[in-house]
């Protein structure tokens, strides 16, 4: 199989079949005690009562959560880890206390932040849920059968939810503007959107190469246009100004913009430094600093700048700590967290009005390559918290506490402690852990060569 060819490692993935089922539910929540000074020295954990933790029976689901930490400013464990037997989880979405997940099942489950708590599910007709999109209460998902539902829910002591529609709607052909030449219909996978809030406008990519803007509030296409010369992976739309971001499997990534007055969009900017496929977008915009990142599959996130009096993005440079591609991005503010095929969740923080960025630590949980993130905002007095939820192709769905503290109060109480941490990163770059299932799959595919 060629690394930089159309066929992918999620493709691979796709035909793997899933362990038969053992049990509907296995939830395994990891402690939540507190991380202390003498964790980062990497003691063994003392799995007693006696330390004042929850105590640890036999067949118990509480287990001690990671000790070691690699970076001296960050503390972080895994407050949760779901096993489900429906398929490969694709997609997650965050709203209003809830998080939703996608999988080969037509069934969209819901949890409850932060330690995802069943809260039940939303069935739809297909299955195969390869994207999600939350906004306030509604829900955007799309399915085997290249059609996209629209959802709605309310947050309560009980979760409700309403199926408002589906795009296309089934007589929008009829109505469909002529300057179209394509049906509204994707003819393959549709493989992510994106909300542009302001103008209730939801962008579509997918494998069919193609870009949709579909009206919400009647259920109409108003443009579609070819957009890349293969698979469109990823999409992202600026709020502050409307600017649409599409990647593809081709290895660009585009900038596009809406006409003035009309719903059609044009091309203003073409970003390709590399040759393999461009699999993840993510944003960061703050104050006068808007940042755009790509997770492409040689391993590399690229990032770029946008000039503050016009809409051109100037290259910035790549982070490089991954070892095989990067499948998903998230960010919150400054801090930048990506998935990747090596098993892996790298956090990475970028220094306020500069370009500088730092890999905080690596997470390192799962046995197959990550396929999606979400992350979130959770402020704590002194702290800085985050929560990251994470699914990959071994099956399991994680969900982890990221502290990160001051960095003046970390120089002055762990300056001595920095260098060994750092080490632990490179140490465990050179031997991942990855499922033998995947393995084998892997070296059966002759994957590099």
């Amino acid at each position: 199989m060629d690394f930089y060819g159309k066929a992918t490692l999620l493709s691979l993935m796709d035909n793997e079949k899933p362990e038969p089922p053992q049990s509907p539910l296995h939830l395994h929540l990891q402690n939540h005690r507190e991380i202390s000074e003498q964790d980062l020295q990497f003691s063994p954990p003392r799995p007693s009562s006696s330390d004042g933790m929850f105590p640890i029976m036999p067949d118990s689901p509480w287990t001690l959560s990671p000790l070691p930490t690699p970076s001296s400013s960050l503390l972080y464990h895994c407050i949760a880890s779901l096993h489900r037997h429906e398929g490969n989880i694709y997609a997650i979405a965050a709203s209003k206390g809830l998080v939703f997940t996608g999988s080969n099942s037509s069934r969209i489950r819901v949890w409850k932040q932060p330690d995802c708590m069943d809260r039940g599910y939303l069935k739809a007709s297909s299955g195969e849920v390869r994207a999600i999109l939350a906004y306030s209460n509604m829900l955007f998902s799309t399915h085997k059968d290249h059609k996209i539902r629209i959802w709605t829910f309310t947050v309560s002591d009980t979760f409700k939810s309403k199926k408002l529609g589906t795009l296309p709607r089934k007589t929008s052909i009829l109505m469909f503007p002529s300057r179209g030449k394509n049906t509204p219909k994707h003819k393959d996978s549709v493989s992510c959107m994106a909300y542009y809030h302001s103008e209730g406008l939801l962008y579509t990519g997918s494998h069919d190469r193609t870009v949709k803007a579909w009206r919400v509030s009647d259920r109409k296409c108003v443009d579609s246009f070819g957009a890349h010369e293969d698979n469109v992976n990823a999409i992202l739309v600026n709020q502050d100004d409307g600017c649409l971001f599409t990647a593809s499997s081709d290895g660009s990534v585009k900038i596009w913009r809406r006409v003035y007055t009309e719903d059609s969009h044009t091309l203003t900017m073409t970003l390709k430094f590399q040759p393999s496929p461009v699999n993840a977008l993510a944003l960061s915009c703050s104050f006068n600093h808007c940042f755009l990142y790509s997770g492409s599959s040689d391993g590399m996130i690229n990032f770029w700048e946008k000039e503050r009096l016009c809409y051109r993005f100037n290259h910035g440079g790549f982070l490089q700590g991954h070892r095989f591609a990067v499948l998903c991005l998230a960010t919150v503010g400054n801090m930048i967290f990506s998935g990747s095929e090596d098993t892996t969740i790298r956090v990475w923080r970028r220094e306020e009005g500069s370009c500088y960025h730092e890999c905080l630590t690596v997470l390192d949980g799962h046995r197959g390559p990550v396929r999606c993130l979400a992350a979130c905002l959770e402020m704590e007095k002194v702290v800085m918290g985050f929560l990251v939820y994470s699914a990959s192709l071994d099956q399991t769905f994680k969900v982890w506490r990221i502290k990160v503290l001051p960095d003046e109060k970390m120089c002055m109480d762990y300056s001595e402690q920095c260098e060994a941490p750092r080490m632990k990163i490179r140490d465990y770059d050179m031997s991942p852990v990855l499922s033998p299932s995947w393995v084998e799959k892997k070296l059966q595919g002759s994957y590099f060569q």
